[in-house]
């Protein structure tokens, strides 16, 4: 007898059988997501291909002509994802549609089916642990990679793995399952599966204890590793396949393994979980779709026999209730669980006995006895009651359910509900099967119960069927039961499916109060539930769409979609109001007659500008006499947003003057737009509007009078005043007589200089005297005219034309009427000139003419005349240029000075002026020496300054300062010719000094000397006795010593002998310096002389200027630099015969410096002198005077002096006087050891002793 197998086995298909390639058969072209769908991309010839393998029909492959990187079948329906580069595409077969498309922005390296089981990614069930498994080959082995993420904590772990799977499994005495995480591992030491709880216990449960068993590999399989793992949750076993085609079977409780055997030659490369049987299936290289599964009637013997593992045979008989483990729960005093065991095999048995024709059945005779017992279980009460339900025997139910005799269970129920549903309602509840009294209740009317019942029990009921029900029993209970179901923030079921159930009655009513009620909120993502709404409401009651649309109450629908509803409604303004698409808003606008005309004035507001212009072109195409009204409020009201130029084209392109009139006189008195008020005129014009174009011509300031004055000669109107007010505004009147007079419209010449214009009467004459009218006719024009027009202008306009002549008589009779207009007598001025009669005369008598006009008009005729006219008249700039322009130099040399104008000379005296040089020899040799008036003469000179004209001055001064009496002794004049002569002509300076003697010196001569003029400034000193800035500028400026030495000697003065001493010490000349203080008595500079005189050793000179300043004061300073003077000079009888005497002087500091400098001569006197005997003692030692200085040691009586004059006796071999010294230092212990030392270093030590 072959052994018992725990497990099924099963080929199900060979794919090379139902002609897929045996090339395309890997883990690049074929993907299995479920038990129901096998997907392979295959080439045939150069078409790609996707074929489909249905496992309900796997003969009948399908194929379909798609090119991919890869495909995916979904693991329940036919619905197909492919994948192109970045491109991610999911198809609906079925339905032969598109899904879904995205395009991803990284390159994808791997994908699948989100929730799906797939070779190397895996989610638990509620997808709060993701996995991610990979392998690598190293050192000669595959070494599996996998990544355990948490999405609650968002924190991943890296584990060693090849094959791992997530499930669900329910720990007895827990009451809810934990989530566990199974994954197994060939490693270097070997294999391991680990099983663990993942995440934290549900509430309540106890956590499960971590397993960690082996995983055993054959010796022939040494490189054999995981390479897929299942769970199968009906009978909590692992299935486990490796890369050899071996498959483990665990216990996912426990651990253990059940069984191993190999099933396939060939790797099995993808797996996925038999739902039918709670298994794997798989496919292997060659193509076959293998499948494995517990086989139920086995494994229990096969665990007890087999594995002699009476335990986990026991928990395999109760978790899945399997058969032969009876004698298990005996064993294992499993009594309980025994009697379901053995209750459920029981029934079986009883059911299956043969009975004799009218008894009772052995299973009823089986229950009877129980029910007298007690009460029936689950398994035990719902045996009995199908019998009895069928018999027909409801009474009995009820009747033991009362007793409760029966336990409730949901099958019962199930069995009770068709017979009665009150009873069924009684058994669910008592059963506690909340899907099932819900429904109960909804079959029985017992609406308001289910809500409440649902929220007590906690549950969630398909509350769309159960809307459904209570629809069928109501329409207003319906709706009543759906405002309940939405009543809360979160809905108890979805609105999209609530209306879907309302709908299929056409309970349009009840739905729009429902949708009313519960789209309050106006969130966005209710739109596509707004758009229902209304697409409902406009289809079959419109004026209530219309009512919805008004409150505004929604905003996130569909409006392309509700307006063409609305369209086909007839609600044109709504329709209006949601479509956007161009071609939409025009087919509807132009039904002007059905919409209200001041809402649709204001919904072009609302328009592009482009649109709005379609629009408007689309009204006036339609139907030009009913739109154009609206067309023309439209344009009125939005001309600035729409641009008035593109409007004015829109009305023309329609030829509708009408319609340009009244838009343009609706903007035409705000708008500054030139073309506005040009196209207004025109639509006036041709509109007949005469009046309105007289005013507008008239008012405006905005058109192009050019262009509306040719408009209005063209348009030939009735009335040519409105030409006469273009041409009379905008200056063109000729224009307007020639028009007029050529075309025979003499008339509107008088109205227009009569009664519009008269002031236009020049312009008129000179029109017709361009177009020679009969002089009669212009003497009958100016007769007439009454009003004031300018006899300038007119003068000017017979003037042109050469007929001034003309207006003679009427001029002079003006004449003798006294008239003193300017005009008028520079006519008469004019006509004199060309006639000649007596013109000087007229321009000098006539005080009424203007000078300027006059002047200018003989300027060409007779310079002679302009220059008289402009000088009466003061006209510089045209008598200069008259002058100029005739070499009238001489007459405007005088003008110029009795002028005496600063500004006007600086015109003429102007570098740039070519005729500057004729004028100025003119001004000089004529002008200036006619002059009396010294303000004439002053301006000019002042001019010539200015104008910066140095020689020219020079030559202008010499002329009035040299050889004109009357200005030569003219201070400032002399001054000025000499500062001239400075700043452009040296070489005239001194002849200048010498020649004039009344200017300011001082001034002058400094002005020479920052000149470099050195000479010439010591002659201005020299000559007016300025002798210590005279010899000031010998010594800085020409730097002449000995110069200033002569002219000091010549001079005498005491400052000039300062000044000249001072320049002397500075440049180190002290003996003369000396001799020069000297003779000025200057003792104030004694600290510089000494200083100088000790520097250069010139001690019998300083002892010669400190005795001269010791006269003058007898500063302490003087005194003692003189007593160090007599020490330097070794007058010792001078010095003793000065500190013996009254002084001032340091003799201390002067001791000191003698003694520093080795005069020990002087020193001793000067240090007797002030008794300071430690001094003269140190003095006299310098002296060799050791006796005497022994003597004034003892005048000291000084530690420091006796060891002083000691050490210098030892030095001289005195030691009899040193020993004097050294009994006055021995007496201070502290001095006795240096003077020991001094005596043996020089060797005396004897003469210490002795």
């Amino acid at each position: 007898m072959s052994q018992i197998l725990p497990i099924r086995f099963q080929e199900h298909l060979q794919l090379q059988g139902v002609g897929v390639s045996a090339a395309h058969i890997g883990f690049s072209y074929l993907t299995m997501e479920s038990d129901k769908f096998i997907c392979v991309r295959e080439k045939v010839g150069e078409q790609n291909q996707v074929v489909i393998i249905d496992m309900a029909d796997p003969t009948n492959p399908i194929r379909r002509p798609i090119t991919a990187d890869s495909a995916i079948m979904n693991p329940a329906s036919k619905v197909i994802a492919l994948k192109a580069s970045r491109t991610l595409q999911i198809f609906n077969m079925e339905m032969k549609s598109k899904m879904k498309a995205h395009t991803m922005t990284d390159d994808v390296m791997f994908w699948n089916l989100a929730g799906c089981q797939i070779i190397n990614y895996r989610t638990d069930e509620q997808q709060k642990w993701l996995l991610l498994i990979g392998i690598s080959a190293q050192q000669n082995r595959v070494v599996g990679a996998m990544q355990l993420y948490s999405v609650d904590r968002k924190v991943s772990q890296p584990i060693e793995g090849h094959a791992a799977a997530f499930g669900q499994f329910t720990l007895e005495g827990n009451p809810n399952p934990s989530t566990l995480f199974c994954f197994s591992v060939r490693g270097a030491a070997g294999g391991k599966l680990h099983i663990i709880e993942v995440g934290t216990p549900a509430a309540g449960n106890q956590p499960f204890t971590k397993k960690a068993v082996d995983v055993f590999f054959p010796p022939e399989a040494q490189t054999d590793f995981p390479v897929a793992m299942q769970i199968g949750a009906k009978y909590g076993v692992i299935y486990l396949i490796t890369k050899y085609g071996y498959v483990h079977l665990y216990d996912i409780e426990t651990g253990v393994c059940i069984y191993m055997n190999r099933i396939s030659a060939e790797t099995i490369f993808v797996t996925a979980a038999h739902e039918s049987t709670s298994g794997i299936i798989g496919v292997n290289k060659k193509g076959q779709v293998l499948s494995v599964c517990v086989e139920e009637e086995n494994i229990v013997g096969y665990a007890t026999n087999v594995l002699q593992n009476a335990d986990l045979a026991l928990r395999l008989a109760m978790r899945s209730n399997l058969p032969g483990g009876e004698e298990l729960f005996f064993t294992a005093r499993a009594y309980t669980e025994g009697v379901l065991y053995v209750t459920r095999f029981a029934i079986v048995r009883f059911r299956l006995c043969m009975h004799a024709p009218g008894q009772a059945s052995p299973l009823l005779q089986y229950f009877g006895v129980l029910l007298d017992q007690g009460q029936l279980n689950a398994l035990e009460a719902l045996e009995l009651c199908r019998p009895v339900l069928q018999q027909g025997r409801k009474q009995l139910l009820e009747k033991w359910l009362k007793a409760e005799k029966l336990e409730c269970s949901e099958e019962l129920g199930d069995l009770v509900k068709p017979v009665d549903p009150s009873l069924a309602l009684s058994v669910y509840l008592r059963a506690n099967v909340p899907n099932k009294v819900i429904q109960c209740f909804a079959e029985t009317g017992q609406f308001q119960k289910i809500v409440l019942y649902a929220k007590k029990m906690g549950y969630t009921p398909d509350w769309i069927s159960l809307l459904r029900s209570v629809m069928r029993a109501g329409p207003d209970q319906g709706l009543q039961f759906a405002q309940m179901l939405v009543q809360d923030e979160e809905p108890l079921a979805n609105i999209d499916q609530i209306v879907d159930v309302f709908m299929e009655g056409s309970l349009v009513q009840q739905c729009t109060s429902f949708l009313l009620d519960a789209l309050k909120s106006n969130k966005p993502e209710e739109g596509h539930l707004q758009t229902r709404l209304l697409e409902m409401n406009l289809i079959h009651a419109p004026q209530v769409a219309d009512a919805i649309l008004g409150n505004q109450m929604f905003t996130h629908y569909d409006r392309t979609h509700i307006a063409q509803l609305c369209e086909k409604a007839g609600l044109l303004q709504r329709a209006l109001e949601h479509y956007t698409d161009m071609y939409d808003i025009k087919r509807t606008i132009v039904h002007t007659h059905l919409l209200n005309p001041e809402w649709l004035v204001n919904y072009f507001g609302s328009l592009s500008v482009e649109d709005s212009v379609e629009c408007l072109r689309a009204m006036l195409s339609a139907n030009l006499r009913q739109n154009l009204q609206l067309a023309v409020q439209v344009a009125s009201k939005y001309h600035e947003q729409l641009g008035t130029l593109t409007l004015l084209e829109l009305f023309e392109s329609f030829k509708s003057y009408e319609g340009l009139f009244y838009f343009l006189g609706s903007i035409v008195n705000f708008s500054q737009d030139p073309d506005v008020h040009y196209k207004y005129i025109q639509a006036a014009c041709r509109t007949g509007q005469i009046k309105e174009v007289e005013r507008i011509c008239r008012e405006s300031n905005c058109y192009d009078p050019d262009r509306v004055k040719n408009f209005l000669k063209e348009a030939k109107l009735t009335d040519q005043l409105p030409l006469i007010i273009v041409c009379d505004r905008f200056d063109f009147v000729h224009d307007l007589v020639l028009y007029l007079y050529r075309n025979n419209l003499q008339k509107y010449i008088e109205i227009y200089v009569q009664k519009v214009n008269p002031s236009r009467l020049p312009v008129v004459l000179g029109g017709l005297l361009d177009v020679d009218c009969s002089e009669d006719v212009m003497k009958n024009l100016l007769m007439a005219v009454k009003g004031t027009f300018s006899t300038d202008d007119l003068v000017a306009e017979v003037e042109k034309r050469n007929r001034l002549k003309l207006l003679l008589p009427w001029l002079e009779s003006r004449l003798s009427e006294g008239c003193e207009e300017p005009a008028t007598h520079n006519a008469v001025a004019k006509i004199y000139i060309d006639s000649n009669n007596n013109p000087e005369r007229f321009l000098q008598e006539n005080t009424f003419y203007d000078s300027a006009v006059v002047g200018r008009y003989c300027e060409k005729r007779d310079p002679h005349l302009a220059f008289v006219a402009y000088e009466r008249g003061q006209c510089d700039q045209e008598l200069i240029k008259v002058c100029n322009e005739n070499s009238l130099f001489k007459s405007e040399s005088r003008y110029l000075v009795r002028r005496k104008d600063p500004e006007l000379w600086a015109g003429v005296l102007e570098e740039d002026n070519p005729y500057r040089r004729q004028l100025i020899d003119q001004v000089v040799q004529t002008a200036l020496p006619e002059t009396q008036d010294p303000e004439e003469v002053s301006v000019s000179v002042k001019a010539f300054m200015t104008a910066d004209l140095p020689n020219e001055l020079i030559e202008l001064l010499e002329k009035i300062v040299l050889d004109n009496s009357v200005f030569s002794e003219h201070r400032n004049l002399q001054n000025l010719l000499i500062l001239t002569a400075i700043k452009a002509d040296h070489t005239r300076v001194m002849e200048y000094i010498n020649r004039l003697d009344n200017y300011d010196a001082p001034d002058i001569a400094n002005i020479a000397i920052s000149n470099q003029l050195f000479e010439e400034a010591f002659a201005i000193f020299k000559k007016f006795d300025v002798n210590t800035s005279a010899i000031q500028v010998l010594i800085e400026h020409i730097g002449n010593l000995d110069r200033a030495y002569e002219f000091a000697e010549q001079c005498g003065e005491a400052s000039v002998w300062s000044q000249l001493a001072r320049a002397q010490l500075e440049r180190e000349l002290v003996r003369d310096a000396i001799d020069s203080y000297i003779r000025a008595e200057e003792p104030s500079a004694y600290m510089e002389v000494v200083s100088a005189a000790s520097r250069n050793d010139n001690w019998e000179e300083l002892v010669k200027y400190l005795q001269m300043a010791r006269k003058k004061s007898r500063e302490s300073y003087v005194e003692t630099e003189l007593i160090f003077a007599l020490a330097k000079t070794n007058r010792l009888a001078d010095l003793e015969e000065l500190i013996n005497g009254p002084t001032n002087a340091h003799i201390q500091q002067v001791g000191d410096r003698c003694y520093e400098e080795g005069m020990y001569e002087a020193a001793k006197l000067l240090y007797n002198s002030v008794s300071n005997f430690a001094r003269l003692a140190s003095t006299l030692v310098c002296l060799g005077e050791f006796q005497a200085a022994v003597d004034s040691s003892r005048k000291a009586n000084s530690t420091r002096t006796w060891k002083e004059v000691c050490f210098a006796c030892v030095d001289g071999e005195e030691f009899r006087l040193a020993q004097i010294c050294g009994l006055h230092i021995v007496i201070h212990a502290d001095e006795l050891e240096e003077l020991i030392h001094y005596y043996q270093v020089l060797y005396h030590l004897h003469t210490l002793i002795y």
